[in-house]
């Protein structure tokens, strides 16, 4: 009896607290969520489920303690490895072409990034948040879950975990959040514009958009070389014709490999000592509050350029809202609402993925500012 009461004191049970328990329900909401209601699964999965295995008392599998689970955070995150890979396969799984064919949808992927400096400048002189820590709040309106934990990660590693469940969770709340403002900022004539098609793409301009992108990119701000590069070598490799195996492996099997420990790592962040905090939920009301800034900012930008645009040049503006750079969910989210309101007469779907992908580019730009302000 007496080493069955040792064995007992020495296990898990004996050593459960409260906050175990509320992250684990933490971790099966996330979890129900992905497999019910299809929010971001391949991320949300792995998340709840590192966020359940952070909470198991003595298991060491937490990223914050000595175990597997922190050799890959120190190994993997720390040293900015894993979100630069997923940028690789991202940049092979996406086409810039509507953006090419339609150059000036890149400025509307630039102001759709206004939510994160609005967000960010409010976490810093409104709350208690320091520079750092304000800047990787910020970022969750860029809607990318990569760039928000590379951000992060470096920053303000504290934040990983409730940064990092904000950024996947509104870049899966697309359809219920971006829909509402598009209805309050446009009008029913705005709605109905219908875009002329784009002009055609030579394979001449495809080719060299990664290599010229990705070299001024990354003069203009080095420290957004880490994804803005992986991402620019990984569409390279989509366009060059001549590289299939290296195509499929970064935009197949490698991509996956990657998200797996990337979820399960960030959810092992999620240990109750650091999530269950005031904190946390002021992240999550500013990710909140980034997020739809940035939506509105995209579809007022437009509206603006519509000043200065002849009629039958004009541009719908709720392609605006798709700058965020939730790809492509955000674009079929415009698509679908611009189709609704005008009763199936306009679906500006490649419009929409102008601004879209644009907004891919657009959001590592802002974490590199940040980095290179703050960083050092």
């Amino acid at each position: 009896m007496e080493n069955f009461l040792e064995l007992l004191q020495r296990s898990g049970f004996a050593n459960l607290s409260w906050g175990n328990w509320v992250m684990f329900a933490v971790g099966g909401v996330l979890i129900f969520l992905a497999i019910t209601k299809h929010y971001e699964p391949l991320l949300l999965i792995p998340i709840g489920f590192g966020t359940i295995l952070a909470n198991l008392p003595l298991a060491e599998m937490g990223s914050y303690g000595n175990g597997i689970m922190a050799l890959i955070y120190q190994q993997g995150i720390k040293t900015e490895l894993l979100p630069p890979i997923i940028f690789l396969g991202v940049g092979v799984l996406t086409d810039f072409r509507p953006l090419l064919g339609r150059p000036l949808t890149f400025l509307l992927g630039a102001a759709a990034q206004f939510g994160i400096f609005v967000a960010a400048l409010g976490a810093a002189y409104l709350l208690d948040f320091d520079f750092k820590e304000a800047a990787c709040i910020g970022i969750i309106g860029g809607a990318d879950g990569p760039t928000s934990i590379f951000l992060t990660s470096q920053l303000a590693p504290h934040l990983l975990g409730p940064v990092a469940v904000a950024a996947y969770s509104y870049m899966s709340l697309v359809p219920i959040i971006q829909p509402p403002i598009m209805r309050l900022l446009t009008s029913t004539r705005e709605r109905a514009i219908d875009m002329p098609q784009a002009r055609p793409v030579s394979k001449t301009a495809v080719i060299l958009f990664p290599i010229v992108t990705g070299i001024l990119a990354s003069l203009a701000i080095p420290s957004s070389a880490p994804l803005i590069g992986m991402l620019m070598f990984g569409n390279l490799l989509r366009e060059c014709g001549v590289t299939e195996r290296l195509r499929k492996t970064a935009g197949g099997s490698l991509i996956d490999i990657v998200t797996i420990f990337l979820g399960l790592t960030v959810g092992a962040t999620m240990d109750s000592e650091h999530f269950l905090t005031h904190r946390t939920l002021l992240i999550l009301v500013l990710g909140a509050v980034a997020f739809s800034f940035s939506t509105a900012g995209g579809v007022i930008f437009a509206k603006t350029i519509n000043l200065f645009l002849r009629e039958g040049k004009k541009i719908n503006p709720c392609i605006g809202a798709a700058g965020v750079s939730a790809v492509p969910m955000a674009a079929r989210v415009v698509q679908k609402f611009v189709s609704d309101s005008t009763d199936g007469r306009v679906n500006p779907l490649m419009p929409a993925m102008g601004p879209n992908v644009a907004g891919v580019i657009g959001s590592a730009v802002a974490a590199g500012v940040f980095l290179t302000l703050l960083g050092g």
